[in-house]
This record gives structure tokens, sequence and C-alpha cells, in this order.
């Protein structure tokens, strides 16, 4: 675990030490740092967090109930090993929340909400072109949080970032023998039909980028990098 890498994390004026902890490791787990089956010590997260042992403690309390990680019996923690069918039905749920999350963002929407989604759009080009994938992945989480949480009123976003936690170890899986995980921007479509105020067009656009991107692999391909990855 000494040589467990986790992204930076901007640490806000006023967040405890704890808060820190606990973003931090979600955000590494959403990503990809930390591979399916991978065991994990308090010991080995605190030293590459350059923490003491309670926040990190607490942290993966929080995050085993949230489902991203299981406590083993050696007290050790794990990433859950990720399956075909498993990836399948996290899939299948992403699109339903999302697409759901979407239509209700947009009765909402402002210009300026949808001048930020291009910028942060941009952005995510740009982290993809230079391959950093981790910085690619943020940013593509940031575009879809921007854009469901244009919803005063949502109450879904734990629910889609459960989603996420849990399948962002297979994209690390999937980033290392992938060139390319999308091959079309559907945020471009998504925010084209967000000027228009669209729903249905915000939706279908939501469903392509989830359904082309890592949940237009096809069962063997999954099988195949699950195997390469020795799950």
């Amino acid at each position: 675990m000494g040589n467990l890498a986790l992204e930076p994390l901007d640490r806000p004026e006023g967040m405890t030490t704890h808060e820190y902890a606990h973003r931090r490791l979600r955000q590494a787990i959403m990503v990809g740092s930390i591979r399916p089956g991978e065991s994990l010590t308090i010991r080995g997260i605190a030293e590459a967090m350059e923490s003491s042992p309670t926040p990190v403690r607490e942290a993966l309390r929080r995050l085993s109930s949230e489902g991203a990680l299981r406590v083993l019996d050696n007290r050790r923690i794990m990433v859950p090993r990720m399956t075909a069918d498993r990836f399948s039905e996290l899939v299948s749920l992403r699109s339903v929340l999302e697409q759901h999350a979407a239509r209700r963002a947009v009765p909402h929407i402002t210009e300026r909400r949808i001048d930020r989604l291009e910028e942060i759009d941009r952005a995510q080009d740009e982290a993809i072109l230079r391959k950093d994938n981790a910085t690619a992945l943020l940013l593509n989480q940031e575009f879809h949080r921007t854009l469901y949480t244009a919803n005063p009123e949502q109450v879904i976003m734990p629910m889609v970032e459960s989603v996420w936690l849990q399948l962002g170890p297979f994209l690390g899986i999937a980033m290392e023998h992938v060139a390319q995980l999308y091959f079309v921007d559907r945020h471009q479509e998504a925010i084209e039909a967000l000027r228009k105020r669209d729903e249905n067009a915000v939706a279908a656009a939501i469903k392509a980028d989830i359904s082309e991107g890592i949940g237009g692999f096809e069962r063997s391909a999954i099988e195949n990098l699950l195997r390469l990855a020795g799950q």
C-alpha cells in the first residue's frame, strides 16, 4: 500500500480532516485509482494521504456503508471484485437514474449553467488529448453533476454517485487496456438540446453517452478485461 497513488484534491478552507479523507479516498475509487480486489490497510492509506489513521478509519467506514468497499475478516478492506453481470446491472441502473435526473434538470437550466457545461466539456476534451485519464473522468463526472444539480429539488445525486463509486474501479481496468473509451462527444449533443430546452433530446444524449462509453462494451470484451485484470 506504500505505493498507492491518490489524485490530488483541493481542500476548501474549513473542511475537516475527516471529511477531506473521505472525499479524497472516494475520488480515488471513482476514477479507478484502486483496483477491484486490491486489499487496503488503514496504515497504507494514511501514509499515501500523509494523514493520521483516525480520519482514514472513518472514511473507510463511510465508504463501506456506501457499497464502495468490503470489510474482510482479517480487518483489511477491499474494493469489491467486478463481474460481467454486476457491470451490466450497474450500467443499466446508471442509465435509468441519469436520464431521469437530466429530464428533471431541464426546466431549471440557465444559459449561464449551459455555458459552464461547455467549459467543462472543453476541459475534458483537452484532458483526453493529453491522455490524462483521471482528470478526464473527474471532469466527466463534473459535467453530469453540474447538469443534474440544476434541479434545486433533486435528491438523486447520492444514488448516482453510489453507482459511479461502484463502476469506478472497472474504469481503471478499462483505461489500462482500451485506448479510447468515448468516440462521439455526446456532451455536445446534450448541450445543444439544453439550449432548446428539449427534455427528450437531453435524455437521449445522456443515454447515448452512457451506453456508448463503458456501457458499449460487449460481454466478451468485459470478460476479457476482467480476465486481464485477474478478476
